[in-house]
Order: structure tokens, then C-alpha cells, then sequence
């Protein structure tokens, strides 16, 4: 291993959410080593040392470990049977093996949750479209029919309004090449809520604010801190986020989404085994962000103080609408607007919906950070110069 002053971290991905968990990880001293599986990633730049490497290659990930001193992930992707080579080898890794692997499966994932008693959405795994059929009998439609793995933003999802679309949904999910699918009942809710909780190596817990979000098309457009809900929701959905990150047995930032219903009923809808787009706005609302509270768990550090110094904050994304190159167009004019904090990600391509970076607001109202951030965010555009 390479001499260095400070501990040596390998992140597995170098997307946005490796890129500023390495700025974080800069600011305390620590080399960053990033495994991606090619050169032109938004952390590549900030890494003291790139490797490029398929990261579900055992061979590669141990390429990657014998160079640091811990191991953690930007995304859930990573199989976590590739992950367990490197515990047996002796490396320091989260979150673990064991927790990837009950996360990464989201049907795993919901039967390890509902094991412990906490609130989720109607389930069943579905081996066939008449298994699906079932379902939608049992549980209603609208129904769910869901991949299993490697599945965000709405990508892996198919929503059934009648049972003569299961066909074209297991055809397009790829039930037929053996991707396994799940069916979830439908939540009616009236909020997306979210809050990311950060878990220590000894099981000390940082919780954050609790969120809205606001989605569209399946993808996050926009953050609200705190969440505008009763106290008592509020306290109550961060018990179960909580309890949920305990059963996983989360090392890190995890990120918590909740469903919050027209009768104050709180469901989990999924749990991301890594620092989340929900929890970008506490870089400039909160005393210690998600990435440097990242940063101190899975390194053994205590965690830092996780309360907002601001009474408002919103996140807006800056999201792609075309596919064409990543540069941004009216970067000057966006930062003219007195208030905004401008976050771009370096990402070389842009793509319909792909998220490019984005603007935090904070102020004393919600409406005063909301206006302000919409102001910035509409004169961002990603497309070529003319």
C-alpha cells in the first residue's frame, strides 16, 4: 500500500454520490481510491488513484482493497457474494456483505423488514404472469410489478391498471429471462417521505430531518427540509426508519423512503444502502452532511451533528431533457442568483432525466428557498453551444 499521511478509502462507483463522498472524505484528511468501470466518472477527479474494473470481478474489488484501508459503495448494485471475498480476505467493508445482501433484493429486502414487524406495502414474489394475476386479485389494482435487483428511479417498475397489461409488463421487466420480479400492492399515499439515517460501527445512530419529496415520472425533482407534517409523523417515521436501518444491519448513510398516506398510515417503500439523493440538501442545512457522517462510520470516527442550522432548505435536481453532451449552458446566470448553492456533477453525457447536478436553498421560509431555487435552477440547460 501507498504511503499516506491520512486513512486510504476505495469507493466501488464513481458517480455524483462517490464524487461528494470523496469531497467530504479530502476534507478529513483521507486518500480517496475509486473503482469504476471506466475512466470518465464525476469522483475520477478527485481520486488520488482511478482503477477501471467490472466491480462485481472479485479480482478487481480485491485490486481495489489491498490498496485501502476500508471499502465502501456509492450504489447497491455491487453483488454481495463478490463482497463477502473480500471480507473472507480480511478487508474492512461497508456496509457489509451481509446488509448489501439484504438490501439489494428488493423482495429480500421487504420480507426482512416485515419479519420485524415494521409497516410495508402488500407483497408476494410471482414466478409467471398468472402468479401476477393473483396477485392483482389478492391485493387490487393498481399493482406493482417490480424487479428484484438493479432497479431506481423508476427503472425496473411497471404499474398494472388492468390484467390485460401483465403480459406486456412481464415481457418488458423480462420475467422470461429469468430476471426475477415481485408484485407490490399499490399505496395510495398523499406524501413521499424520506430522511437519511447515519449508523456507526458501534451502533451509534445520526438521525436526520425528515423530508418530502417530490417525484416525478419516477424521478426526484425536489427536497423539502423538514418536512412540512405533524410532529407526530414526523416522530413516528423516524422510529421506523430506525428500526429499519437496525434490521439491515446498516453501517453508513442509508437512505429511508416512506410512504404517508390520507389516514397518517406510514409505509416503508425502500431502503438505498448508501448516501441518497434526499439527503444532498444537508451539505449547506445541516452542521455535519451525509457524506461526512458517511465518511466517519464506516471509517470507526463519531458521528457528527446531524441538525439542520437553517429553519427551511430545498433540493432541486438539475436533470437532464435530451441526450447530448453533459456541458452546462447558463452556469453564469444561475450563479448570479443571490442564495443558491450550485452543485454540478462533471457528468460528460446527458440523458432524459438523467440527474446532472443540483441547487440547495437555504432561508428562513420554505416558500423563500423554494422561489430562490427555482429561479437558479431554470437557467440551467444541458446541450451542445450553437
Amino acid at each position: 500500500m501507498d504511503a499516506s499521511i491520512g486513512p486510504r478509502l476505495g469507493i466501488v462507483g464513481g458517480g455524483q454520490l462517490a464524487k461528494m463522498t470523496a469531497l467530504a472524505g479530502l476534507q478529513m484528511g483521507c486518500d480517496i481510491v475509486v473503482l469504476e468501470r471506466n475512466r470518465q466518472s464525476p469522483a475520477t477527479k478527485l481520486a488520488s488513484q482511478s482503477l477501471v474494473g467490472d466491480w462485481d470481478d472479485p479480482r478487481e474489488l480485491l485490486r481495489l482493497a489491498s490498496q485501502v484501508d476500508v471499502v465502501t459503495l456509492e450504489n447497491e448494485f455491487v453483488d454481495a457474494s463478490s463482497l463477502r471475498v473480500l471480507e473472507a480476505g480480511g478487508h474492512a467493508v461497508f456496509p457489509t456483505a451481509h446488509s448489501i445482501a439484504l438490501v439489494q433484493d428488493k423482495l429480500i429486502q421487504k420480507q426482512t423488514l416485515a419479519a420485524v414487524d415494521l409497516p410495508v406495502p402488500r407483497f408476494c414474489a410471482v414466478e409467471s404472469p398468472k402468479a401476477v394475476a393473483r396477485a392483482a386479485r389478492e391485493f387490487g389494482l393498481p399493482l406493482l410489478l417490480k424487479a428484484r435487483r438493479n432497479a431506481y428511479d423508476g427503472k425496473g417498475n411497471v404499474t398494472l391498471r388492468a390484467l390485460d397489461e401483465i403480459a406486456g409488463a412481464w415481457q418488458k421487466l423480462g420475467g422470461d429471462d429469468s430476471n426475477e420480479l415481485f408484485a407490490e400492492a399499490f399505496c395510495p399515499f398523499v406524501k413521499e417521505l424520506a430522511v437519511i439515517i447515519t449508523r456507526g460501527r458501534d451502533g451509534a445512530v445520526a438521525t436526520y430531518p425528515l423530508v418530502e419529496t417530490v417525484q416525478r415520472d419516477h424521478v426526484c425533482h425536489s427536497v423539502f427540509a423538514p418536512a412540512p407534517v405533524a410532529g407526530e409523523i414526523a416522530e413516528r417515521a423516524l422510529e421506523l426508519a430506525r428500526r429499519a436501518v437496525a434490521a439491515v444491519g446498516a453501517v453508513g448513510s442509508f437512505g429511508v423512503e416512506m410512504f404517508l398516506t390520507a389516514r397518517g398510515e406510514i409505509f416503508i417503500n425502500e431502503l438505498a444502502p448508501r448516501v441518497h439523493n434526499s439527503g444532498h440538501y444537508t451539505i449547506e442545512a445541516c452542521v455535519c452532511s451525509q457524506f461526512e457522517n458517511h465518511v466517519r462510520a464506516v471509517l470507526g470516527w463519531p458521528l457528527g451533528d446531524s441538525r439542520m442550522v437553517t429553519p427551511a432548505a430545498v433540493m432541486v435536481n438539475l436533470l437532464g431533457d435530451q441526450k447530448t453532451v453533459g456541458r452546462p449552458i447558463g452556469l453564469g446566470e444561475a450563479l448570479a442568483v443571490s442564495g443558491a448553492h450550485l452543485h454540478l456533477y462533471g457528468k460528460t453525457l446527458s440523458g432524459v432525466g438523467r440527474k446532472m447536478g443540483h441547487i440547495t436553498v437555504v432561508a428562513e421560509t420554505m416558500e423563500e428557498a423554494l422561489a430562490t431555487a427555482q429561479r437558479a435552477a431554470a437557467h440551467i440547460s444541458f446541450e451542445e453551444k450553437s
